[in-house]
């Protein structure tokens, strides 16, 4: 995969942050008595979602920025269930509650294509780098037993 210039070209990470925004808009109408419980982890789980996929694109290999991609859907997973326990009790209004689960549903799906789109670039890559790996192995081994 060619990579963008900048996390902030990837649709996930624009996403992910929309979504941020609207978390803490919608946190913002949750009771006081909250604040440090659920309308703080649930803004800590949606920031973390845009936060791993900007530090995984940072990283320096395919492997890694997968790795963090996939602490970005994890992120959005446990934000996804700290939004429904809001509505379940009656923290937040079902449609409000509702339009924020589709809008994860449809950062889940980015992150799942970026995912895919990652593993089958570096799945080639991997196993063209252990095939020269497995040649040079074989190579140093037989100039080894030739200096015996």
């Amino acid at each position: 995969m060619a990579r963008p210039k900048s996390y902030r070209d990837l649709i996930a990470w624009q996403k992910a942050m929309s979504l941020a925004k609207c978390v803490y808009k919608m946190t913002e109408s949750l009771p006081r008595r909250e604040a440090y419980g659920l309308v703080d982890q649930i803004r800590r789980a949606a920031v973390s979602v845009a936060s791993n996929i900007a530090e995984g694109y940072g990283r320096l290999s395919d492997l890694q920025f997968r790795h963090f991609l996939g602490n970005a859907r994890g992120s959005l997973c446990e934000m996804r269930t700290q939004v429904e326990l809001a509505i379940d009790l009656g923290y937040i209004d079902m449609e409000i509650g509702q339009q924020l689960m589709d809008q994860s549903a449809e950062v889940g799906r980015i992150l799942n294509g970026l995912i895919a789109s990652l593993r089958s670039t570096g799945g080639a890559k991997a196993a063209k780098s252990n095939s020269a790996n497995t040649a040079n192995s074989a190579n140093t081994a037989n100039n080894a037993k030739a200096h015996v």
